[in-house]
């Protein structure tokens, strides 16, 4: 059963929530070049064609997915309109914050999933390339 270490939903939404955004502001993408065609099936560009360097890195989704979506935490992000059911089971809060980065994403997931973790929640980090 789900426990609160003496916290309300609010305050621990808002350690989590902070937890996460300190994680994406210390993450460090990877950064990439993006080339306009390549040869053949290959990682090559063909020559002479259009780059972009990207310094935030691969673009994405992350997400904290929580099992059980009961109890008052998960009534909490209903009724602040933070999340929603999971096609997965459990209840998923998205990650709006880090722009398109998926490491800075996923850095925020993670730091907010352990915060639920140590409050006794079963809770994931979830993600996927754009």
């Amino acid at each position: 059963m789900t426990k609160y270490l003496g916290m309300e939903p609010k305050d621990l939404y808002l350690k989590a929530y902070s937890s996460g955004m300190e994680a994406l502001k210390n993450a460090i993408p990877t950064p990439m070049i993006v080339y306009e065609k390549a040869i053949g099936l290959s990682d090559k560009p063909v020559p002479s064609c259009k780059e972009w360097y990207v310094p935030e890195g691969a673009c994405g989704f992350a997400w904290i997915n929580i099992k059980p979506a009961r109890g008052k935490f998960i009534k909490y992000l209903k009724d602040i309109d933070a999340g929603h059911k999971s096609y997965y089971g459990g209840y998923d809060v998205w990650v709006h914050e880090g722009g398109q980065s998926l490491e800075r994403k996923e850095a925020y997931a993670s730091a907010f999933a352990k915060v639920l973790r140590d409050n006794g929640f079963d809770a994931y980090m979830m993600s996927r390339m754009d």
